[in-house]
């Protein structure tokens, strides 16, 4: 067990980039753009994980990492089971953020924004281009339910697979996409001494806004 002082000399001071106001795109989207391809170019493990905060309309809080599948002028998207909590959630509640942490190159963004399904032929269309197993999968799990057993699922799961050959597996109604419409962006970067960057980005009549926020 790590004791506490010992947590307390856990730190480390971050050096490798600078952001300025000046140096980042007039559009968030663009200047997310420049990020996410950089990550990828680092070769970043899953660049495109993201963690999801969400609240229930009690206003208790969750949270869960999910994968990035698209972006555009009008938000970020992801797929999930609609009947998991994450839906229910954004179903009762929209409002939510999106995080991504890129520690390898000192960088978070944050994106606070409002949820609404996808529409069913994205939907349709994602699902369709997801290996066979992974279809399967959305099919045999009831997220975020009970299940009996490890067994058990993986018995639904070969049923399915019997049920289902490859090319054959539709889209089951209670699986789709989630568009996060961002309200506010905010990007961090590392710098010496936990003076770090951040620029946030307000929408603001006829678009974006920037400030510089204190570390």
């Amino acid at each position: 067990m790590i004791e506490q002082t010992e947590l307390a000399a856990l730190r480390q001071d971050y050096s490798r980039h600078q952001l300025t106001r000046s140096s980042v795109a007039a559009d968030p989207i663009e200047q997310f753009a420049i990020w996410f391809n950089e990550a990828i170019k680092a070769q970043i493990f899953e660049p495109n994980a993201m963690h999801l905060g969400t609240a229930s309309p009690e206003g208790i809080p969750s949270g869960r990492t999910v994968l990035l599948k698209g972006y555009d002028n009008r938000g970020f998207t992801f797929f999930t089971n609609y009947l998991s909590r994450k839906s229910a959630d954004l179903l009762a509640n929209p409002n939510c953020y999106l995080h991504f942490f890129w520690k390898e190159l000192e960088r978070q963004v944050l994106i606070r924004g409002v949820a609404a399904k996808t529409s069913e032929k994205e939907s349709d269309d994602y699902f369709a281009v997801r290996p066979y197993q992974s279809q399967i999968g959305a099919l045999a799990s009831e997220q975020s339910s009970v299940v009996e057993s490890r067994e058990s699922l993986e018995t639904k799961f070969e049923e399915l697979k019997q049920e289902y050959p490859e090319g054959s597996v539709p889209r089951p109604d209670f699986w789709g996409g989630f568009r996060v419409s961002p309200t506010e962006f905010e990007f961090w970067q590392g710098r010496l001494s936990r003076l770090h960057d951040r620029i946030l980005y307000s929408r603001a009549e006829g678009g974006w806004k920037t400030s510089r926020l204190s570390p």
